[in-house]
């Protein structure tokens, strides 16, 4: 990992400010990030049977990921808001776990991997909210950018 020796959200006198990326060429950047929620075998027969108690289970995740992208400005403090031209969220039921997946694109000046881990990881906070009525154990990990492309 390259050391900096100064970080581009603090200005001279130490304060906080958000980079000004406004001389910054407009690129297409897609990014991707992952999270898993564990959770017991049995959380999983439920949902494939959709007989979890908050109904179906997978659709609001997607929901929620989706909405959050959108909104990652609102929620981390100094992020550029930016116009997303696509985001996908999408789920990868296995045995004892559920893999999420978000797909962020823009075009912009700056990067969309905060939007696409913002995108996975309240998609798994979702999933969370949904199945904690019957497994009081799982547990989210694993949240980290996969994939950034800049064209």
């Amino acid at each position: 990992m390259k050391e900096r020796k100064t970080f581009s959200h603090l200005n001279a006198a130490g304060s906080a400010r958000m980079v000004n990326v406004g001389t910054k060429p407009v690129h297409r950047r897609r990014a991707v990030a992952v999270a898993t929620l564990v959770c017991h075998a049995a959380t999983i027969r439920a949902l494939k049977r959709n007989a979890l108690p908050k109904g179906n289970v997978l659709t609001v995740a997607q929901i929620a990921g989706i909405q959050a992208a959108k909104r990652t400005a609102d929620l981390i403090p100094l992020c550029h808001s930016l116009a997303l031209c696509h985001v996908a969220v999408s789920f990868r039921v296995k045995r004892n776990q559920i893999e999420i997946k978000c797909v962020a694109e823009t075009a912009s000046q700056t990067g969309v991997e905060m939007e696409a881990l913002t995108g996975a990881s309240v998609a798994a906070l979702a999933l969370y909210d949904m199945c904690k009525a019957v497994d009081k154990v799982m547990r989210i990990e694993g949240m980290h950018v996969v994939a950034k492309v800049k064209k």
